[in-house]
């Protein structure tokens, strides 16, 4: 299988399996889609270390009990190369600005400058088109 339909086929498995799916800390949020995303392209990313959690709170204490002070650092230990986010190819992952203990939220390109994630102002996972990242892996 080539590398891009390999790809589009994570993503589209994203999609598939998240767009729509409201927000359950622990089950859909941003580093459940972006571990799917790995898994997909041949990566295990080792989740069970931090523990389970079902809020932010929760969320915040896994990612500190893991060792990482924020997001960007657990994806940079896990050795993918960082990227400019506007060379992002289907299936990398995109860190975007957002509230919280977090320091971003992580997203999934999708093409064409668009990503697969979770807003404030959206019910569920979606196809976002945003205006500023904060980082970008290749996956």
């Amino acid at each position: 299988m080539s590398a891009p339909l390999r790809r589009q086929q994570a993503a589209q498995a994203a999609v598939d399996r998240f767009k729509g799916q409201p927000l359950a800390y622990g089950k859909n949020d941003c580093v459940r889609l972006a571990a799917f995303v790995l898994r997909k392209m041949g990566h295990r990313p080792q989740l069970a270390r931090a523990g389970t959690y079902s809020n932010a709170l929760g969320a915040a204490r896994a990612l500190q009990r893991a060792g990482f002070e924020d997001l960007a650092a657990a994806v940079d230990a896990l050795g993918l190369p960082r990227i400019a986010p506007a060379a992002a190819w289907v299936a990398d992952l995109v860190l975007l600005p957002a509230d919280g203990p977090f320091g971003g939220a992580l997203s999934v390109a999708v093409g064409n400058g668009r990503v697969l994630g979770y807003h404030e102002d959206v019910e569920g996972a979606d196809i976002l088109q945003p205006v500023k990242y904060l980082a970008a892996w290749r996956v």
